[in-house]
């Protein structure tokens, strides 16, 4: 970057910088001095860069054990290089203060960050093979082949994968990298506080050898995250509930909403709830609270109140630090007036009855400030009526609420669940849990919902979002050239 001043971010348009009147300031958010001045692309010039693309066949010259490769050395790039940030360049502990001052993530969790992307890119081989439920690779390079005795084909369904993408957590952008293993390109519209992931990643895969025909980078407004949506012939979109309805019924678009992830305890699991109190505490507070599968409630079939407690009493202990604080566990807010709209949200809910705030005895008040940012204080809400708003809310801090229902209710009740963590060894309710249409991602057993598995998908499987398997019939060639006479 420009260490004399603020850095100037561009779009890329076939990997080339590309700098537009229209600006956007990012500010840091303890000071309010800019950090970035961000291009802004309209969906015009969206338009025109994915109309006729060249992206098929500029990552048709690769095998895709060479993107694999290609992959690995971006990732080492990403951790550890000088890499070109619009006129300047960027170091990684310019990644880091950058990120950190525009979004609030402590310095800490971008770090943390910043390896689950690094592992994500070396473990790829392993990712596409869980993606793609074991298929070799020279299979998808010449679109059939034969495994095990049988016949596969595939196809691309799209040059294009289209992101929308969100600022809660650089770790997020683990779950797109994948794509150009398939060979099919990445236009991405950036959440508009965090550009600096999506913008290295991009420079690490130039650095390591991508055509830049591959990438389209494309801060923008709303009209182009639609216009990216609308033209790419499949997309992932993050967002609140209300961003992502629209789009819910699209086969197009893989959808990544709040994920009201859960730690659900039967009864032999809750009559030995301490044993599982450091599970849940992660589950809630890992990454700051920040994810989408962080636990936002825990249902259980016994000890409700006496769980719940002390869970508050664990999570009190995670205090607010400066976000260059290496003990730092919370990132901030976007801004003290977003905290502040957050918490009156939480407590207008709470005055409506059948709920209770474990927490704030504990803690004092929910909203703090430290060196200039405004956070929330983790907060542990005990229901009294599984009906309440709350048993169903998730919010961008270490919140959940505690539910006791009978084990008999528990999957009735929960609503869906991006992870739900199970605990408890009756053999008939695991067999209702993996039933269960309202999970997504399922763990049998004391795993905390943030823990991942390289070879299962996050959300959704992107390998059957971007390939199409079909049915395939090959002659052989002795029976074709009879057939010919």
């Amino acid at each position: 970057m420009s260490r004399a001043g603020r850095a100037r971010i561009p779009l890329l348009r076939r990997g080339q910088p590309y700098w537009s009147l229209e600006r956007v300031t990012l500010p840091n958010i303890a000071t309010g001095e800019p950090v970035a001045e961000v291009s802004q692309a309209n969906p015009g010039l969206i338009g025109r860069d994915l109309a006729g693309s060249a992206v098929a066949t500029a990552l048709g010259a690769f095998s895709t054990r060479e993107l694999l490769a290609l992959a690995a050395r971006a990732g080492e790039l990403f951790r550890s290089a000088e890499l070109p940030l619009g006129e300047g360049s960027q170091s990684p502990d310019d990644y880091v203060a950058q990120l950190s001052a525009t979004t609030g993530m402590p310095r800490s969790l971008v770090r943390a960050n910043r390896e689950k992307i690094c592992s994500m890119l070396a473990r790829l081989p392993e990712v596409l093979a869980g993606l793609s439920r074991g298929v070799e690779p020279e299979i998808l390079d010449q679109g059939f082949g034969f495994e095990q005795g049988r016949r596969l084909s595939f196809r691309r369904e799209t040059d294009w994968l289209g992101l929308v993408l969100p600022s809660n957590s650089p770790g997020v952008h683990a779950l797109w990298l994948p794509a150009i293993a398939l060979k099919v390109g990445w236009a991405i519209r950036p959440g508009r506080q965090e550009p600096w992931t999506p913008y290295r990643i991009a420079q690490a895969f130039l650095a390591a050898g991508l055509p830049g025909e591959a990438l389209g980078f494309y801060p923008s407004s709303h009209a182009g995250a639609l216009e990216i949506l609308l033209r790419c012939g499949r997309s992932m979109l993050f967002g609140d509930r209300d961003t992502v309805a629209p789009w819910q019924s699209d086969p197009r678009v893989e959808i990544h909403g709040p994920g009201w992830s859960k730690v659900l305890l039967g009864r032999d699991a809750a009559a030995e709830w301490p044993r599982h109190l450091e599970l849940l505490a992660t589950s809630v507070a890992a990454n700051g609270g920040r994810s989408c599968f962080n636990a936002s409630g825990v249902w259980t079939s016994s000890h409700g109140r006496e769980l719940a407690q002390a869970l508050a009493e664990r999570l009190a202990g995670i205090p607010a630090r400066g976000l260059e604080d290496p003990a730092a566990e919370l990132a901030a807010m976007p801004s003290r007036a977003a905290a502040e709209r957050l918490s009156a949200h939480l407590d207008r809910l709470l005055e409506a009855g059948g709920a209770v705030d474990l927490s704030a005895p504990l803690r004092g008040p929910r909203l703090v400030e430290v060196e200039g940012c405004a956070f929330l204080l983790p907060t542990v809400v005990w229901l009294t009526d599984p009906e309440h708003p709350l048993a169903q809310t998730e919010l961008l801090f270490p919140f959940v609420s505690v539910v006791e229902v009978p084990q008999e209710q528990i999957l009735e009740r929960i609503g869906p669940a991006l992870v739900a963590t199970a605990l408890g060894e009756d053999s008939g309710w695991r067999q209702e849990i993996l039933a269960s249409p309202k999970i997504d991602r399922l763990n049998l057993g004391p795993i905390p919902t943030p823990q991942i598995a390289w070879d299962q998908p996050h959300e959704g499987n992107l390998f059957d979002l971007l390939v199409r398997r079909r049915s395939f019939g090959l002659a052989e060639p002795a029976a074709a050239a009879g057939g010919a006479r």
